[in-house]
């Protein structure tokens, strides 16, 4: 397994504003103990940068393509930052 620290910024597309998409990352995000943000994007896709262990954070990459019940996540694109603030717990940012 592997816990060395990862940072991911993704962008997920779809049906993903309205459908409680944020707030279902920030649990799916707490469980897996990461820490980092999840915003809505003007052009309908949500945002989100996830700090913690490479495995944590792989596995919730891995959860971004199911999303809640009502989502239909078309794409998730993932990046790893050139530069990123550390962060000390997960927030919805508006």
């Amino acid at each position: 397994m592997n816990d060395a620290p990862k940072t991911v910024l993704a962008r997920i597309s779809g049906r993903v504003q309205g459908v409680s998409f944020r707030a279902w990352t920030r649990h799916e995000a707490q469980r897996l103990g990461l820490t980092g943000w999840v915003r809505n994007e003007i052009d309908g896709s949500v945002s989100a940068l996830f700090q913690g262990p490479a495995f944590a954070v792989d596995a919730m990459t891995r959860l971004l393509w199911q999303g809640p019940p009502a989502a239909r996540v078309e794409n998730v694109s993932t990046q790893q930052p050139e530069t990123a603030q550390p962060c000390s717990d997960f927030a919805v940012r508006h």
